[in-house]
C-alpha cells in the first residue's frame, strides 16, 4: 500500500482523523503542487506566448512544458492537447466545434445510460440544434454496459460515439476499446470521457484509438480549472474555433481573420497558466509514484472496502462489475444519503451524497439518491475501517 499521506498539507490543517472519500468529485492537492502555483505567482507571474521578456518566457516553457507531460501521460502527440477548464467544456468543445459542423438532421449521437451530465447535457443541445438523434446503450443490473447485441445500436446513422471510460458512480471500467472499434466500423467518430480512468490507470489513446479523450486535472492531484481535450489533429485541423479572441488568431483584419496552428486555434485570451503548471506539478507527482502502483493500489483498497462493507446490515452496494475503479455507490436502508452524510462528516469521514451528476442512473436504480465513497492515492485500509465503523454506528443510531 501506498503512504503518501504526508505529502498532502490538508491533513495536518484538518482533524488527526480527517478520513477522505470523495476523490470522485475531486482529490486532495500534494504540497508540490500547491507550490508550483504559488511559484508561479510570486517569481514570474506574466503571460505566455506575448513576450520576450525574462519571467514571460519562463511562464511559456512552463505552460508549453505542462502541456508535454499531458500528452505524454497518454501517449499521444503535443499538437493534439488542448487545454480547457475542464472536461465538461472538452466535450462542449467538440460539440460545437465538430458536432455542429458535421452532424446532420436524422444523423444519431450513440452515448450510454451511465454518462455523467457532462458528456450527456452538451449532446441534447447539440441534437436539438442539429436534429441528430440520441440513442442510448442500457446498463445492466450490476453496471455494466449491455453490449449482448452491439449492432442494435451502431449502424450507418452513426455518426457520434461518446462513452465514459469509467463510471463515476458503479466504478465500472467500460470495454472503450471494443467501443471504439465498432464507432470506427460504421463510420462514426469516437469520444471518451476518461475523468476518472486517466488519475487511476493506464490510459494509451493509440491503444484506444479514439478520435478525442478528455479529462480534468482536479480529478488526479492538479488544481481547478484545468482541464485537457486530446483530440487527433487531423479532426482538430479541420474543426472551426471553440471562442474568439486573443491568442487563438494568426492574422486579424476588420473584417476577416485566420487562425493559429492547433492547439492554440482553440485556447482563446489568456489561459488558465498556473493551473496548467500546477496540473504539470501533479503528472510529475503521478509519475514519481507511478501508474500502476496507483492502480494496484486502488484495487486493494477497493476489494478490501467492498468486503467490509457488504458485511454491514442494511447496507446495499450499487455495481458489481468486474473491472471496475475504486468508487462505491450505495445506500443505507432507512437513512437518506444526506443524512448519513452528515452522520459520517461528525466522525470526520467525507463521502459523496447525492445524484452524482447522474440522475439518469438514478431513475433507472429507483432511487433519489445514494452515498459514494471514492479512493485515492492518499487512502488506506485504516481509512476503510474507520468508515465501515461509522457506518455501523450510525445503523445502531438510527435504529437499523
Amino acid at each position: 500500500m501506498l503512504d503518501v499521506k504526508k505529502d498532502f498539507p490538508i491533513f495536518n490543517e484538518q482533524a488527526k482523523k480527517f478520513v477522505y472519500l470523495d476523490s470522485s468529485a475531486t482529490t486532495l492537492k500534494p504540497q508540490t503542487v500547491i507550490d508550483s502555483v504559488a511559484d508561479y505567482y510570486s517569481k514570474y507571474s506574466a503571460n505566455v506566448h506575448r513576450s520576450i521578456y525574462t519571467i514571460s518566457e519562463k511562464a511559456t516553457a512552463a505552460y508549453e512544458g505542462s502541456r508535454s507531460k499531458a500528452a505524454k501521460l497518454i501517449n499521444a502527440p503535443t499538437n493534439s492537447i488542448v487545454f480547457t477548464k475542464g472536461t465538461t467544456e472538452s466535450i462542449n468543445l467538440v460539440a460545437y466545434a465538430w458536432g455542429r459542423k458535421n452532424l446532420r438532421a436524422g444523423d444519431e449521437i450513440l452515448l450510454t445510460e451511465m454518462e455523467h451530465h457532462s458528456n450527456l447535457i452538451p449532446w441534447q443541445l447539440c441534437a436539438k440544434d442539429t436534429g441528430a438523434i440520441l440513442r442510448f446503450i442500457p446498463f445492466n443490473d450490476d453496471g455494466t454496459l449491455d453490449l449482448s447485441d452491439p449492432d442494435q445500436y451502431f449502424n450507418s446513422k452513426t455518426k457520434l460515439v461518446s462513452v465514459i471510460h469509467q463510471s463515476n458512480v458503479f466504478g465500472t471500467v467500460n470495454p472503450v476499446n471494443d467501443i471504439v472499434k465498432k464507432a470506427h466500423d460504421v463510420g462514426a467518430i469516437a469520444l471518451v470521457d476518461a475523468a476518472q480512468s486517466v488519475p487511476h490507470q493506464p490510459v494509451d489513446i493509440t491503444d484506444i484509438d479514439c478520435d478525442f479523450l478528455a479529462f480534468s486535472g482536479h480529478k488526479m492531484l492538479g488544481p481547478t480549472g484545468i482541464g485537457v481535450l486530446y483530440g487527433k489533429p487531423e479532426l482538430l485541423e479541420k474543426m472551426d474555433p471553440f471562442l474568439g479572441g486573443g491568442e487563438m488568431i494568426r492574422i486579424v483584419s476588420l473584417s476577416d481573420s485566420t487562425w493559429n496552428d492547433i492547439p492554440w486555434k482553440f485556447e482563446a485570451g489568456t489561459p488558465n497558466i498556473a493551473q496548467a503548471i500546477g496540473l504539470g506539478a501533479a503528472i510529475d507527482y503521478i509519475n514519481e509514484i507511478g501508474m500502476d502502483a496507483i492502480h494496484k493500489h486502488d484495487q486493494e483498497l477497493l476489494k478490501y472496502a467492498l468486503e467490509k462493507m457488504r458485511e454491514i446490515p442494511n447496507v446495499t452496494v450499487y455495481g458489481s462489475a468486474d473491472e471496475r475503479g475504486a468508487v462505491i455507490s450505495f445506500n443505507v436502508e432507512n437513512i437518506h444519503p444526506h443524512d448519513l452524510s452528515q452522520l459520517l462528516d461528525y466522525d470526520g469521514i467525507a463521502i459523496r451524497a447525492g445524484h452524482h451528476c447522474a440522475q439518469p442512473i438514478m431513475k433507472k436504480l429507483g432511487v433519489s439518491a445514494t452515498g459514494r465513497a471514492s479512493f485515492y492515492v492518499y487512502n488506506s485500509k485504516e481509512d476503510v475501517d474507520r468508515l465501515c465503523e461509522s457506518l455501523v454506528k450510525t445503523v445502531k443510531f438510527m435504529g437499523g
